[in-house]
């Protein structure tokens, strides 16, 4: 309602959920009471570039009452507010402030300019199977076409992950999400997807646009469905006061029905239940409609001139049996649409998600598939560790960094010993199985020097990290090209 008004808005909430995003998206910054430095309010707003403070343990938010308290301070919804993601403070009332552009920085973009060269030089890095390698390229996460001339605009040659579901929390796709997840048969799913494909197709269509000549890793559908339904706490309120009021029979008859659709969709472990490929598997129809709208935008794209190179990503790959069920389905969708269009030449990828130790220690395997992996290391870190990521950064991680007990956040900076390591296995024994395997990660490492240095290390082919941060991944890349160059990486300790 206020950016309707023209309004400069903060959210303000305990934390974030994907159907927050356009929320977020519409904000000037985000304020959270609870979550980490790569909670999900951290993560995205990083990607937009939208100021942000997580984890105000002594900021006590009351959504019904639209209050905050901070002491014996009482803020409400309306007030001005001032957020500096940098340190971390929260201000009550407004601070001027300016927004800079790199378009301006004339020595920085010299200098980045620079680092490009240096990184990309053919004689900068020999990796472990004594090949020359390009450098380590910097690519970045993007949703959204104005997403991707950001990153563009920063110096990334690539998208490294474009993650679909954010399509779906569109307002007006929302409810078509909702009644394809409900539907009760297969032919009623599939006309929900339909009405969803020209908007996939649009999506797709724009990022393309704007990455024209670049690479473009889109990732199928990932989160579990539960996401994308309303929130049951409050769908069960809304349907016990309309017993006792004695409300609408109709509106009740409709609420107790979704209410119980939103409970047979629950899960004791939802981010470790039916999503990523397990869910491709379970209901294919949904990524079939994305592989075709990937498609049918390459092809108009490429019949307006532009230079199109899709990779599709499909995640959360556990063993190499799940890509051999879905990937085939897809490819066969790929070339139907090509045939369709008749473009004779595309130059196209299927790949995967290395998520889950059991993915990298199974990589020889994987790679007889998938031609390129993408490391999501948050999810990784998680899976290594047994961590919780946001209940690990609330509890007890801050504690584990003081005491010693860890050396870092292994969510901001990558664990090389456990982690790292899982990573090199997969890359090593990938490229046994496919030696010209591509491989780079689009977790929050990406734009962390140090991580980055290990992805140098082990034989990345690029970094992905939010488009804010490709500047600092490009200066990184470059300091590491020199470090290590002319040494064979698989020396290096």
């Amino acid at each position: 309602m206020a950016k309707e008004e023209k309004q400069d808005t903060i959210m303000v909430r305990p934390f974030t959920k994907p159907d927050d995003v356009h929320g977020m998206i519409a904000s000037k910054g985000v304020l959270t009471s609870e979550g980490g430095a790569t909670s999900h309010a951290a993560v995205v707003a990083r990607q937009f570039g939208i100021p942000c403070v997580v984890g105000a343990t002594m900021v006590k938010i009351d959504l019904e009452k639209r209050v905050m308290n901070v002491g014996d301070k009482t803020l409400k919804e309306g007030e001005w507010i001032s957020v500096d993601g940098t340190t971390g403070k929260v201000y009550a009332g407004k601070i001027p402030t300016s927004a800079p552009s790199i378009e301006e920085q004339t020595e920085l973009l010299t200098l980045l300019t620079w680092a490009d060269e240096i990184a990309a030089h053919p004689d900068i890095r020999v990796l472990p199977t004594g090949e020359k390698s390009r450098g380590l390229m910097v690519w970045a996460n993007a949703d959204y076409p104005k997403d991707a001339r950001r990153a563009r605009s920063y110096g990334a040659v690539g998208i490294g992950l474009c993650r679909t579901e954010h399509m779906f929390f569109e307002p007006e796709r929302l409810p078509i999400v909702q009644r394809m997840i409900l539907a009760e048969t297969i032919e009623e799913r599939v006309a929900a997807l339909d009405e969803l494909l020209p908007s996939q197709r649009s999506d797709f269509d724009g990022l393309f646009e704007a990455m024209n000549g670049y690479p473009v890793i889109i990732r199928l559908i990932d989160p579990p469905l539960h996401e994308f339904m309303p929130d049951e706490e409050k769908l069960l309120e809304e349907v016990i006061t309309l017993r006792v009021k004695g409300g609408d029979k109709k509106e009740l008859a409709a609420k107790e029905e979704l209410l119980a659709s939103i409970k047979g969709l629950h899960e004791s472990n939802p981010m470790m239940g039916l999503r990523g490929v397990r869910l491709s598997i379970y209901m294919p129809q949904i990524v079939e409609m994305q592989v075709r709208a990937i498609f049918e935008a390459a092809a108009d794209c490429t019949l307006r001139g532009i230079v199109v190179k899709p990779e599709i990503m499909i995640p959360l790959t556990g063993t190499v049996n799940e890509l051999k069920w879905i990937q085939p389905r897809l490819v066969r969708i790929a070339s139907a649409v090509l045939a369709e269009k008749e473009i004779k030449k595309l130059h196209y990828k299927f790949g995967t998600m290395i998520e889950f130790p059991r993915a990298a220690v199974t990589a020889a395997e994987i790679a007889e598939y998938a031609e390129f992996f993408s490391f999501g290391t948050n999810d990784l870190t998680q899976m290594t560790f047994g961590y919780s990521r946001d209940d690990a950064e609330r509890n007890f991680l801050v504690q584990y960094v003081a005491e010693g007990i860890l050396e870092k956040n292994p969510f901001q900076t990558l664990d090389r010993e456990g982690v790292g390591k899982l990573m090199q296995i997969a890359i090593n024994d990938g490229r046994k199985t496919r030696p010209e395997l591509e491989v780079g990660i689009c977790g929050e490492h990406g734009g962390d020097p140090a991580s980055i240095e290990w992805c140098h290390m082990i034989g990345n082919n690029y970094v992905s990290c939010s488009p804010f941060r490709v500047p600092i991944a490009r200066l990184a890349a470059a300091h590491w090209a020199l470090k290590y160059s002319g040494r064979k990486i698989a020396e290096d300790k």
